[in-house]
């Protein structure tokens, strides 16, 4: 069996063009992320990631969207619920934990179930960064909060929601992004904290959570621990992720073609995986950075082919019929606590 090359691809439209068929067909990535551009409407959607199953239909290939909630949305009202940020549930937590964490799992069991939906197995969530004072807004209203263990209980809920709905979760953006004081879409972020800070604040939930099956890089320079050499690109940090935060899951660099990376996508490719990163993103679509990137990679391992089985066994079948249940608790919950469902 011909194995899957260790990356995922984005896609520019509704529907695969014959390019993108045969480019996927051949190339065999792991997955697919799907972004607005892509989703117009649920049959839609679901007939777009059948069409990206068959291509190589030997293996399930990982389909990503990022639906965290808030700003960072790709399935939207009217076709799709609308999903509250973040920091709508850590001001709840401030007043009541509990209510907090079950508010988040059962929003993440109703993402899920729309995910399913629409043939999607895995959501770029929880985001288990810690803004401080100073971070760029990209993180903002996207974090579950500014103390570590309140992240740990909120990125935890929302992790086993998604779990327990069919849907893998991807924890993100390890190290750490709430040092970042630009945008790395636009620039790269140059992070001077020491050591011990880093490991006392920004590693902790990450420690905690390092048991998620799946991870995002963060493209961040810590100067403490490589000053050369943003994170998705530095053994040293992610020999510091594996050892010393202890994430042993696939991890994947976050999008390459961010403007925080620069230089030649093929590069950028064999640099990410030489670093250790276990597969590679790449969402924008563009048929000549994929064509270079896929020119520098060669088919996994067996080692990787076997981590690839062993994630994609834990997404379970649609639960039929829960939705119901699920949505009616969760709205008598908000509810309760004074907040738009």
């Amino acid at each position: 069996m011909v194995a899957r090359t260790p990356v995922i691809y984005g896609m520019t439209g509704l529907t695969l063009t014959t390019e993108e068929r045969a480019f996927f067909t051949a190339e065999r990535p792991a997955g697919y992320i799907l972004f607005a551009r892509n989703c117009q409407d649920p049959a839609q959607v679901r007939a777009l990631t059948d069409a990206l199953k068959a291509l190589n239909p030997d293996y399930l290939p990982l389909i990503l969207i990022d639906q965290e909630g808030g700003r960072v949305a790709r399935l939207k009202p009217p076709h799709w619920r609308k999903v509250p940020p973040a920091a709508l549930f850590a001001d709840v937590a401030a007043q009541d934990m509990a209510a907090a964490q079950r508010m988040v799992y059962l929003n993440a069991r109703l993402i899920a179930a729309e995910l399913v939906a629409c043939g999607i197995n895995t959501d770029c969530a929880p985001l288990a960064d810690i803004p401080t004072e100073t971070c760029h807004d990209i993180i903002g209203d996207r974090a579950y909060g500014t103390e570590p263990s309140q992240v740990v209980a909120l990125g935890r809920a929302m992790a086993d929601g998604l779990l327990d709905g069919g849907v893998l979760p991807v924890l993100k953006h390890i190290p750490g992004h709430g040092r970042a004081e630009v945008d790395s879409h636009e620039d790269l972020p140059v992070v001077n904290a020491s050591l011990p800070e880093l490991t006392a604040q920004d590693f902790m939930p990450f420690r905690e959570l390092a048991d998620i099956p799946l991870g995002m890089t963060a493209h961040i320079r810590y100067t403490a621990i490589d000053a050369q050499r943003p994170a998705t690109l530095s053994p040293k940090t992610i020999a510091m992720v594996r050892d010393v935060i202890g994430f042993n899951g696939l991890l994947m660099t976050d999008d390459l073609s961010m403007k925080a990376l620069q230089g030649d996508f093929g590069q950028l490719a064999r640099d990410s995986l030489a670093a250790g990163c276990d597969l590679v993103l790449h969402c924008n679509g563009k048929m000549e950075e994929m064509t270079a990137i896929a020119g520098a990679l060669t088919a996994g391992s067996p080692a990787l082919e076997a981590r690839l089985d062993a994630v994609t066994s834990l997404i379970s079948p649609l639960r039929d019929g829960e939705e119901g249940a699920l949505l009616a608790e969760y709205q008598s919950l908000c509810t309760a606590q004074g907040v738009a469902a």
